[in-house]
């Protein structure tokens, strides 16, 4: 294939990326479950070429910068807090369905070994992160449940991948050693997380003595491909290793980089991440060209009918694991049942329910080697991709289409903690930007005028909080001529409040989202008054409130 060839079929695709997403929003479809569906009918069109979807390419390319992005949106606080449904989700859900997909697998594909069965049980045991953050972002889900699905999402890839290579060496090679997977596991979960750890600190150094805004930009698009390669290079989990400095990073970059540079990363990182998701999931639909050249026609039915029976069984060992997993630790714990209740029903159904299946799966059916170590055809290669395929297709599509549907039937009913906690942080914000005042108003200020506008400006603000009234960003009523005084001084209340905002981050009062939210205010803020180059000082920094 030439590279101009190359290049149209790119076109092409970027082209229906934008006119399915354009439908998917006017009909308030989720976007991805319309790429597929897209990606399905194209492979039907003919005359056009095959696409066959590089594993590699998957792994290298796309997985790192999403991975890292998902990890950066999500809060740190409310992760450590959903620790326990988290884990019981990303370890023991996954070793569950490996089993049960297994046993179906061998029961229903005569021929199939226990060590293949295992590896297509690994393969579509995990709900992916890309499928989970690009669905359940738009959906109306309570917080906590987005919270331990991002979560189990971003972990649970780790311990699937290393199910995946344990069962794949005995596939090849004919040994297992349980031992060996279990301090594997370990190994490479500790390992990658140190990784992340390292490149995030490191990023955040290079960052801190960077001034110029596409540097910065660049440095925070390259520090996920260096995360990944690293622990590649180790042997370490390269997934965790872009979910550790994704959310190591975010605890920082709010301090280190000038607002302008968090405005124009926050439109670089949205952009790029629409494009990959959006190609990764139109070529998921697109492999089905691919899986019918390499199935035979007799056989073709057959494996779709065994698919769904695979699917059939991942998704009801789901919708079974959350409640035993919600209702077993606070049965053995009567702390743990006074301080957290049980989930109602319909939360737990919805959590259940949202098992999607996407990219990380088919990259590791397409990954399974040609050959085994003996030299032969890798047994069931091509059914064990299709029979994932299946998997992928009837998460994605049917469980993803029916959430919206199931949401709203099932009124899981209005979650205003974060609107509290956003009133919360406006209110710590202005009062911290006042005492900055009332201190500036005994010093021999070159503008008094300002301070007292300001201060009539914040008071608004916060009388407006105080009564609960729908918080907002003030216009420019505070002065009409922007002097280099009054800039002087708006960085100063303006850093007051960023630095109030991200000391209750960090004291765990609000979650990262709010952060988000209100240092977003802030930049536009800042920008708009000519003084978005400016950063946080180290002596700023030090007087925080």
């Amino acid at each position: 294939m030439s590279n101009l060839h190359q290049l149209e079929i790119i076109i092409l695709l970027l082209t229906v990326v934008l006119a399915l997403t354009t439908i998917a929003r006017k009909f308030a479809i989720p976007y991805p479950i319309l790429l597929v569906i897209g990606g399905l009918v194209l492979s039907f069109v003919p005359g056009l070429p095959t696409i066959r979807l590089d594993p590699d390419l998957i792994f290298l390319v796309f997985l790192p910068p999403l991975l890292w992005a998902a990890a950066y949106f999500t809060s740190w606080r409310d992760f450590r807090a959903n620790a326990r449904p988290i884990t019981l989700l990303a370890v023991g859900l996954v070793l569950v369905t490996t089993a049960a997909v297994a046993i179906v697998a061998h029961a229903v594909l005569p021929g199939l070994g226990w060590a293949e069965a295992i590896v297509l049980g690994a393969i579509v045991s995990p709900p992916d992160a890309v499928s989970a953050t690009a669905i359940v972002k738009q959906l109306n889900l309570p917080r906590r449940a987005i919270t331990i699905l991002e979560g189990e999402s971003l972990v649970n890839d780790a311990t699937a991948l290393v199910l995946y290579r344990a069962a794949l060496v005995a596939a090849v090679s004919g040994a297992f050693d349980l031992s060996h997977t279990v301090m594997d596991f370990f190994l490479t979960a500790t390992m990658g997380i140190a990784v992340g750890f390292v490149v995030s600190i490191v990023s955040c150094w290079v960052l801190r003595l960077t001034e110029d805004s596409f540097s910065e930009i660049a440095i925070t698009l390259l520090a996920p491909y260096i995360a990944w390669v690293l622990a590649e290079q180790v042997h370490a989990s390269s997934v965790l290793a872009c979910v550790a400095g994704g959310l190591y990073i975010r605890q920082h970059f709010s301090a280190i980089v000038a607002p302008i540079t968090r405005i124009q990363a926050r439109a670089v990182w949205d952009l790029l991440v629409f494009i990959l998701n959006g190609i990764i999931f139109i070529l998921i639909g697109l492999q089905l060209d691919t899986l019918r050249e390499a199935i035979p026609s007799n056989q073709l039915a057959s494996l779709t009918v065994n698919g769904i029976l695979v699917s059939a069984t991942a998704i009801v060992v789901r919708l079974i694991w959350v409640p035993v997993a919600a209702w077993v630790p606070r049965f053995l714990s009567s702390s743990l049942r006074a301080r957290d209740p049980l989930p109602s029903w319909p939360n737990l159904f919805i959590l259940g329910w949202s098992g999607m299946r996407g990219v990380v799966s088919l990259a590791a059916a397409l990954a399974l080697p040609l050959t085994t170590g003996a030299g032969i055809p890798f047994p069931f290669r091509a059914e064990i991709i299709l029979m994932a395929f299946m998997v992928i297709l009837v998460t994605l599509v049917v469980q993803g289409l029916s959430l919206p549907a199931l949401i709203h039937i099932l009124d899981l009913g209005e979650d205003k903690s974060i609107e509290y906690e956003e009133r919360r942080a406006r209110e710590r914000a202005a009062t911290a930007a006042l005492a900055l005042l009332d201190n500036m108003a005994d010093e021999d200020w070159p503008v008094p005028d300002h301070v007292e506008q300001l201060r009539v400006h914040y008071g608004r603000r916060l009388q407006r909080n105080i009564d609960a009234e729908a918080p907002g960003a003030e216009g420019a009523e505070y002065t009409k001529t922007v002097t280099e005084a009054f800039r002087r001084l708006r960085h100063e209340t303006l850093t007051a409040e960023r630095l109030a905002v991200i000391d209750l981050r960090n004291n765990n009062i609000i979650s990262d989202e709010i952060l988000h939210r209100l240092e977003y205010e802030l930049d536009v803020e800042a920008l708009r008054i000519g003084i978005g180059e400016k950063r946080v000082s180290s002596t700023q920094h030090s007087k925080k409130p």
